[in-house]
């Protein structure tokens, strides 16, 4: 538990801090399903993403919304070789000077590798929140109240930063967190959104870590 006084700061995961080296679960079913990709997406962080083991009745429920054979699940599974984009360990220990740091990410059981993950972002990582651990998906409201609670902070005392507009800054909006979009030079989804919730944009995480040192010491961001 962190001291109400102090910041907390959700990051979300692949896309934000690195990306994997080929296809996890999640990937591999989309491309088999014949569904619009979002929509394929989707249906997973509604149930696969949830749950903290595969049973025989997920893979067949899966498989049925995804409109794929049961036969075609994929067999080989295993995390796939996560890396770190350059300049994550650099901002996050920015981050971690002047805020409790903690992972949040949309993630199957799987694709999750938290030992991995400790492996290379402690120390300035202190906690780590798979949505297949928390039972909840970003953009629902109760993934971030999750952590909210875990962590015994109130809401208006975290941040959360994400590549994911949807998810990651809409969710953290809903919920009454304030989010920092990382846009990797992207073009902002919606204007007046980011105008309206005074959602911070960087084009990396280094420039997200200096958005949140300007909130803590007092200066705009």
């Amino acid at each position: 538990m962190i001291r109400q006084t102090s910041l907390l700061v959700t990051v979300d995961v692949g896309g934000t801090l690195g990306a994997t080296e080929g296809a996890g679960l999640a990937t591999r079913l989309a491309e088999l399903s014949p569904l619009p990709a979002e929509r394929a997406r989707a249906v997973m962080r509604a149930g696969l993403h949830t749950r903290p083991a595969l049973t025989d009745e997920l893979v067949a429920d899966v498989c049925k919304e995804l409109e794929i054979p049961r036969e075609a699940f994929p067999h080989e599974l295993a995390p796939a070789p996560f890396r770190l984009f350059p300049g994550t360990v650099e901002a996050l220990c920015r981050l971690s000077s002047v805020a409790t740091v903690v992972t949040l990410s949309n993630v199957t059981c799987v694709d999750s590798d938290t030992d991995g993950l400790r492996e290379l972002l402690s120390p300035w990582v202190s906690d780590y929140f798979p949505s297949c651990r928390i039972g909840h998906t970003k953009p629902d409201p109760r993934a971030f109240q999750s952590v909210i609670d875990h962590c015994g902070i109130v809401a208006d005392r975290v941040v959360h930063i994400g590549d994911d507009w949807t998810c990651d800054i809409v969710g953290a909006v809903e919920s009454g967190i304030k989010p920092v979009w990382v846009s990797r030079r992207r073009r902002i989804p919606d204007e007046s959104f980011v105008i309206d919730h005074a959602v911070l944009v960087a084009t990396d995480l280094a420039a997200a870590a200096e958005h949140i040192e300007h909130l803590t010491d007092g200066s705009d961001a």
